[in-house]
C-alpha cells in the first residue's frame, strides 16, 4: 500500500489525513510552522482558525446545514471536534478557536497511521499520492511548485479578519444580550446605535486611514468577506443592510429595533472574549481603536486582537482538476480547500474529505468516486471542476451552487423555504446511500489489502 502524503495542516489538510488514515492508508501530513509563518496564523496548532470564529448556519433547511450534515454523517473528524467545543452563537456553529485547534492537533498526532511532520515542504513528487491542501497561505516557494504544476500564475484575493474584544470591558449597561430573532436565545451581546451616533461611527471610518496594500498589483476583494471601510464606501446605508443590520434584535429598554447595531459574538467557553460580527477591517492598529470605540458599549474596550490583512491564493480549479479532486494530467496529485478556490471552513472541510477519501482508494488502486449531484459536497467538486475559467472566483456553499429541483418539486413547493428543505432532504437520502455503498467498497479492499 503506498504512502499519501498532505501538505497542509488547515481544515482541509487534517480532514483529508484523518479520513485516508481511518481507511487503513499510512499518512504523512506536512505542517510548515513553526518553522515557517504566516501572516496571518499565530500558533503552530493544526486547523488554527485564523478568521470569524463561526463556521455559519446550522440551521436546517439551510445550504450550509447540508454540507454540515453531509460531513457529520461520513465521520468527519472536523465536524466532531466543533461539536465538542461549540460555543453559543444563535442559529450558527462556532467554536471555542483555541479548544478547537488544540484537540484537532491531539487526534492529529496521536493518529497510529498518521506522521506529522513540522517541515516545509516545496516539491511535488509525481511517484507520491499527494494531497495539495496548503490553503491560501502557503509559502513562496510552494507556490511556485503548484504554479509550474498547474501551468498558470496564481490567483488571489485580499481577506480580512475581525477585531476581538474582552468581555469584561463590554459597557453591560449598553450592550443587551440576544439573537437575531430569537434564533439561539442571548446568544449575542448586542451594541445599539442610534440615527445620531451612526452618522458619528460612519464618518469616523470613512476618515480612518488603512493599511497599505502590496503595490504593483490590483485589489481583488472577496465580496462575501468585504471590509467595513470597503462597504462604507459603498453608501451611508451599506452598514446597516449588512454586519450593522438591527432587523431582529428590538432593544429591550425601548422594544424597538435600533437604527443598527454591531453583534459580539462569543469567542471561548470562558465567555472570556468576544468578537466583532462582520468587523473584519484592514485599518490601522490606532485607528481602529480609535473608531471602535465609538461604538456604544465599546467606549472602553481592549482589545485583544486587532482586525488585519492577509493575500489568499487559489488555483484555477477548472483548467486541472476533475469532480475526485484529482488533477486531470496527474491522478496521484489532489488539491483540497482554499487553494482549490472554495472558500470557508466546512467547505474546506468537505474538499478535503473527499480527497482524503479518493486518495485512499488510490493508495489500493481502487477507482475514485464522484460525490452524488444533488449534495453539498458534489456541488462543490463540480463548482471547483467546471466552473467558467476566464472568471473563476471563491465560492460558499449555496442553493445556487446544488442541482436544481425538478419542475415537479419547482411546481409543488412555490414557498422557497419548503423547496430548500426538501432538496436538503432528498440530498440527505442520496447521500446516505452513497456513502453506505463506499464504506462497504473501502473496508473490504483495505480488509484485503
Amino acid at each position: 500500500m503506498n504512502e499519501i502524503v498532505v501538505i497542509g495542516g488547515g481544515f482541509a489538510g487534517v480532514e483529508a489525513a484523518w479520513q485516508a488514515a481511518e481507511a487503513g492508508a499510512q499518512v504523512r501530513l506536512y505542517e510548515m510552522r513553526p518553522v515557517l509563518k504566516t501572516p496571518a496564523h499565530r500558533t503552530e496548532k493544526l486547523a488554527e482558525i485564523v478568521c470569524s470564529n463561526s463556521l455559519k448556519s446550522d440551521e436546517p433547511g439551510t445550504a450550509p446545514y447540508l454540507l454540515k450534515e453531509e460531513l457529520r454523517r461520513a465521520g468527519s473528524l472536523v465536524m466532531a471536534v466543533a461539536a465538542e467545543t461549540r460555543v453559543p452563537a444563535g442559529a450558527a456553529l462556532a467554536v471555542d478557536r483555541e479548544r478547537f485547534a488544540s484537540l484537532i492537533t491531539e487526534k492529529i498526532e496521536s493518529h497510529p497511521r498518521i506522521t506529522l511532520v513540522r517541515e516545509e515542504r516545496t516539491r511535488v513528487n509525481e511517484d507520491e499520492i499527494t494531497i495539495i491542501a496548503a490553503g491560501p497561505l502557503c509559502s513562496d516557494a510552494l507556490a511556485s511548485e503548484i504554479n509550474r504544476l498547474t501551468g498558470g500564475d496564481g490567483l488571489y484575493f485580499y481577506d480580512a479578519i475581525a477585531p476581538i474584544v474582552a468581555a469584561d470591558t463590554v459597557d453591560k449597561g449598553i450592550a443587551f444580550r440576544a439573537a437575531r430573532y430569537g434564533k439561539g436565545g442571548d446568544d449575542y451581546l448586542n451594541c445599539p446605535m442610534d440615527e445620531a451616533e451612526y452618522t458619528l461611527f460612519y464618518d469616523a471610518l470613512r476618515e480612518a486611514k488603512s493599511v497599505p496594500l502590496q503595490r504593483f498589483e490590483e485589489t481583488r476583494w472577496f465580496e462575501a468577506c468585504l471590509p467595513i471601510e470597503e462597504l462604507a464606501r459603498r453608501g451611508r446605508d451599506t452598514l446597516r443592510y449588512g454586519p450593522m443590520k438591527p432587523k431582529g434584535l428590538p432593544d429591550p429598554r425601548t422594544g424597538r429595533e435600533p437604527f443598527a447595531v454591531v453583534q459580539l459574538r462569543q469567542e471561548n467557553l470562558m465567555a472570556d472574549a468576544y468578537n466583532l460580527v462582520g468587523f473584519q477591517n484592514h485599518l490601522r492598529y490606532g485607528e481602529q481603536a480609535r473608531v471602535l470605540r465609538l461604538i456604544p458599549g465599546l467606549e472602553q474596550a481592549e482589545f485583544l486582537q486587532f482586525g488585519q490583512i492577509h493575500r489568499n491564493t487559489y488555483i484555477c480549479a477548472p483548467r486541472v482538476l476533475s469532480p475526485t479532486m484529482q488533477m486531470r494530467e496527474r491522478p496521484r496529485t489532489f488539491f483540497a480547500g482554499q487553494i482549490s478556490g472554495v472558500e470557508g471552513y466546512v467547505e474546506s472541510v468537505g474538499t478535503g474529505w473527499l480527497a482524503g477519501v479518493n486518495a485512499a482508494r488510490v493508495a489500493v488502486e481502487r477507482a475514485t468516486v464522484e460525490a452524488p449531484s444533488k449534495t453539498a459536497i458534489g456541488a462543490l467538486a463540480r463548482y471547483v471542476s467546471s466552473a467558467d475559467t476566464k472568471n473563476y472566483q471563491p465560492v460558499n456553499i449555496t442553493f445556487a451552487l446544488l442541482e436544481p429541483p425538478d419542475e415537479e418539486i419547482r411546481r409543488r413547493f412555490r414557498n422557497k423555504r419548503e423547496r430548500h428543505a426538501l432538496q436538503v432532504e432528498l440530498a440527505l437520502k442520496e447521500w446516505d446511500v452513497w456513502l453506505e455503498t463506499i464504506k462497504e467498497e473501502s473496508s473490504a479492499r483495505f480488509a484485503g489489502a
